[in-house]
């Protein structure tokens, strides 16, 4: 599970103590939601003949396939953590050959109940799902919406209807669905596998209702079991709607298996792919390249060395506008545009960022951002000389690129900077973060001095001035602590800001499987808008 951390890609300890606390951290973490709920709940769990989330996800792959767990650590510190990975497993792995998004409730948690968080990613995977073409599993096993949260999560455009809409596109956009209906499907939540391609229930374990037997004896009176009302016999035998009934999760994984087997392949994206080389440095070099204190600079340059093929780039206008890195290599032998911050932006930064995209969205030449970004310069003599004009061009030339973008935040990502660099407002195909990583309108350390300014006390006598003092600096210890904790990569990867964090170490690994997850579509024709010049 590659977005996710596994303690043999650890590898020694970064020569950055700091980095390493944070890595480990990370690590600490992951393990805790690894096994999904608590202990008593797993065991019941099993007690009842099911596998757990994960191991439904691995019988479901083919054997050794890699899986891109995303969003791992999904509403992390929130719900007194009483949600670990927001009670669902989502990802991308290969099945009978080919890539499929899976969604696995996990019914250790709360009964496998959706929060505000587990909607999200379970959106944010049909979401890949739709930009990429590929068939998505659901693996259900969910009592539906977490009824106290119901306020969050059932009204607005993304709650808990948007995953049925979402359904009802990807069947007309001729993206196969395949559910598995392995434990309790209510509610709402049995529309999921009424609108899909082909649905299998495990006999005497799945169920699928609108309204439980507790609801149906308050409206009509009616006493029923939940095998009589919507089990696998009713459902596969009587109403149809389910088109196989499995002896048990093992037999309905194998099911899944030979209709995925049986699925229409999708025409790909013509890419310029040859023969990859190995990294010219160990991929745990990259430790020592997170930078763990804010608005320190990131040396990309090492990095994308570590990153590419033989350790190989060719950059692009090398001498002009310094602060932007920009040029071509190959990532596992698909050749790739990289953008990556250098330092603060000026106009030329901009120009030569759009220059850039242009050129990759023409050639259909996908695209890496790396970033670490403070965001654009600021002072009169460069808003006479029109940075705001010349930013817009680089974000328009971004927000209407048609070749994949992959974004990984290695340092900062801060205010405006980050929609130059195709933060998630830009859709970029997937976000990961380092653990290092932060993202904010800006840093904690400028915006406790903004806001300090705004806050502070104002004193009239000498008498006056120490506390004023005093006040300031508690207002700006106060603000900064905030922004820091509010800009952290487990901050923004439990409201899925992200599609995970992830190990540097594993970057280029995540990144080969991700060049050949978006070739698996041909790509738009680019057509970009109006440049204010």
């Amino acid at each position: 599970m590659l977005a996710s951390p596994t303690e043999d890609t650890m590898g020694e300890p970064s020569s950055s103590e700091s980095f390493d606390k944070v890595l480990r951290e990370f690590y600490r973490r992951y393990k805790r939601v690894l096994n999904g709920g608590s202990e008593k709940a797993v065991a019941l769990h099993r007690s009842r003949g099911k596998l757990t989330a994960r191991e439904r996800i691995e019988r479901l792959l083919d054997k050794d396939a890699p899986f891109v767990e995303l969003s791992a650590l999904a509403a992390i510190g929130q719900y007194d953590d009483q949600f670990p990975s927001a009670g669902v497993v989502t990802g991308i792995g290969k099945v009978q050959g080919r890539f499929v998004v899976i969604v696995a409730n996990d019914a250790t948690v709360k009964g496998g109940t959706y929060v505000r968080e587990t909607i999200r990613k379970h959106i944010r995977a049909q979401e890949i799902a739709i930009d990429n073409h590929l068939p998505a599993v659901y693996l259900v096993d969910s009592g539906g919406i977490f009824l106290p949260e119901q306020a969050r999560v059932f009204p607005d455009r993304d709650d808990f209807g948007r995953i049925f809409s979402n359904q009802a596109r990807m069947s007309a956009m001729n993206i196969p669905q395949v559910a598995v209906v392995m434990g309790s499907c209510t509610a709402g939540g049995a529309y999921i596998p009424a609108m899909c391609d082909e649905s299998i229930i495990v006999k005497n374990q799945g169920t699928i209702f609108i309204g439980g037997p507790p609801l149906v004896k308050a409206a009509t009176g009616e006493e029923v079991s939940d095998e009589e009302l919507g089990g696998g016999e009713v459902h596969a035998r009587i109403s149809g709607v389910v088109d196989h009934l499995a002896d048990d999760d093992v037999h309905a994984l194998e099911i899944c298996r030979d209709i995925i087997s049986s699925l229409p392949i999708t025409e790909p994206q013509v890419v310029n792919r040859v023969h990859a080389k190995d990294a010219a440095f160990s991929s745990e070099e990259l430790h020592n390249y997170a930078v763990v204190k804010p608005n320190l600079p990131v040396d990309h340059k090492a990095i994308i060395e570590r990153l590419v093929d033989g350790g190989e780039f060719h950059p692009f206008k090398q001498e002009y506008a310094k602060t932007i890195i920009t040029g071509f290599a190959r990532i596992d032998g698909y050749q790739v545009g990289i953008i990556a911050n250098n330092g603060v932006v000026f106009g030329e930064t901009a120009r030569k960022a759009a220059h850039f995209v242009q050129l990759c969205n023409y050639r259909k030449i996908p695209m890496i951002f790396l970033q670490n970004i403070t965001g654009f310069i600021v002072g009169k003599k460069y808003e006479h000389e029109g940075i705001a004009r010349d930013g817009a061009k680089w974000i328009h030339a971004v927000a209407t690129s048609t070749v994949p973008i992959i974004s990984i935040v290695t340092g900062g990502s801060y205010g405006a900077g980050n929609y130059a660099m195709a933060g998630r407002a830009f859709d970029p195909r997937f976000l990961f973060m380092w653990p290092n990583a932060r993202i904010g309108v800006m840093g904690g350390e400028q915006a406790a001095k903004v806001l300090t300014q705004l806050k502070k006390p104002k004193g009239k006598n000498g008498a006056e001035h120490n506390e004023k003092a005093k006040s300031e600096e508690e207002i700006y210890n106060e603000i900064k602590a905030r922004y820091d904790y509010e800009s952290s990569a487990m901050y923004s990867t439990s409201r899925i800001w992200d599609d995970g964090i992830i190990d540097p170490a594993n970057t280029r690994k995540i990144l080969s499987i991700a060049l050949e997850i978006v070739s698996l579509k041909k790509w738009p024709e680019f057509r970009s808008g109006v440049y204010r010049m």
